[in-house]
């Protein structure tokens, strides 16, 4: 992201002396990216945010991959036993050096805060509600958001009703595709999404008092650190580091005269993969269209595709929640019938989030009790 804000109370030039009624000096973070060569926030507090009093065990994470055969996957993953705050309640499905899938069904607001120190984070919303509320400051999700929280954002959740969550771990930053900005970071005019769709976070009042633990997410493992004062005694801050929200349905699809990649779907980039939304669209209006499809080997990438909810026109036996795993290699496609099945429909009622991936993901022992073994095999007519 590329776009100012400005929250609260702030100085009128960085590094100067800042101070309360009183007297007393706010205390200046900047928090940035790429050492000092890309985007930063500067952010004023009431007290030291350096302050530790207490430093826990590194409680180290255990992947244990699936050993199987290269063969395409269906995972039914409503079917996966979960609950529990937004982080307790997460089942991480598959992972490579650059980024990690989970889902999670929440039942419970988060008691602590908790900050992911090497990873930012794409948090789709497939159905519930809550309160998202940061040091930024705080936002309400809904179904269908998108929520991207940039790694260091401390952070912590609320649930009005359960939620439904498939979560995208990236090792490196979360962005809008770069085809979709001018060379200033602007989104442009045939982008399927403008700066008009994107909730930005509302900073309340200072919160001053402490201890408070932050549970913090390493590469491998996970540490809570007791700090002396809350992470929310922010009286201001301004910049373009912030986490900030865009709901799928304010996706526009690009359509056209025949059927059109997946690329116009696209809605977020970082390094070694993309995000794109399928979002319900008009079909292709050229006279002998297919509307369908193509079979496609992607050579250089693998395929996840979280269905949210609809009718997905290509697939058999989808249901929300379901998570096709079309890894590079194989030629996957619709099913058989979806093609001639679709020529001379209008349009397509379906919501579906798709990872590609650069690299080859590995995939979760913990999927194996929800993967539809003869999947495979649906390809036969």
């Amino acid at each position: 992201m590329s776009f100012y804000q400005i929250q609260g109370k702030i100085p009128n030039k960085r590094h100067i002396q800042f101070r309360d009624p009183n007297g007393n000096l706010y205390y200046e973070e900047l928090i940035s990216r790429k050492g000092f060569s890309s985007l930063y926030s500067n952010v004023y507090h009431i007290n030291s945010p350096t302050t530790i009093k207490k430093v826990g065990k590194f409680k180290e994470i255990i992947k244990r991959p699936l050993q199987h055969i290269h063969r395409h996957h269906h995972i039914k993953s409503f079917d996966l036993q979960s609950s529990g705050d937004a982080i307790d309640a997460r089942i991480s499905l598959f992972y490579n050096d650059d980024v990690e899938l989970s889902i999670a069904k929440i039942d419970n607001s988060m008691n602590t805060f908790y900050r992911n120190g090497h990873n930012d984070e794409i948090i789709f919303i497939q159905s519930g509600s809550g309160k998202f509320y940061s040091n930024f400051g705080n936002l309400d999700i809904i179904k269908g958001d998108y929520i991207i929280i940039p790694r260091g954002v401390i952070w912590k959740m609320e649930t009005d009703e359960k939620m439904n969550q498939f979560i995208i771990e990236t090792n490196g930053q979360v962005e809008t595709p770069v085809n979709y900005r001018n060379s200033h970071g602007q989104l442009l005019e045939h982008s399927p999404y403008s700066e008009r769709d994107i909730r930005t976070p509302q900073l309340d009042k200072p919160i001053n008092k402490g201890p408070c633990t932050i549970k913090t997410k390493l590469n491998g493992g996970y540490q809570n650190y007791e700090y002396a004062f809350h992470p929310f005694d922010i009286v201001g801050w301004d910049g373009c580091y912030y986490p900030w929200i865009l709901n799928i349905n304010d996706f526009m699809p690009i359509t056209g005269k025949i059927h059109q990649p997946p690329p116009v779907h696209q809605t977020f980039q970082a390094p070694g993969l993309v995000v794109c939304s399928f979002v319900p669209r008009m079909f292709d209006y050229h006279p002998e269209a297919i509307p369908a499809p193509y079979a496609h080997s992607n050579i250089d990438s693998d395929e996840i595709l979280f269905y949210s909810e609809g009718k997905f026109m290509s697939r058999n036996n989808i249901e929300e929640g379901s998570i096709t795993f079309h890894p590079s290699g194989i030629p996957h496609g619709p099913h058989p019938g979806k093609i001639e099945e679709s020529i001379g429909k209008e349009e397509t009622n379906e919501l579906a989030v798709m990872v590609d991936t650069f690299k080859p993901l590995s995939i979760s022992s913990l999927v194996k009790d929800a993967d539809d073994e003869n999947y495979p095999l649906s390809w036969k007519t």
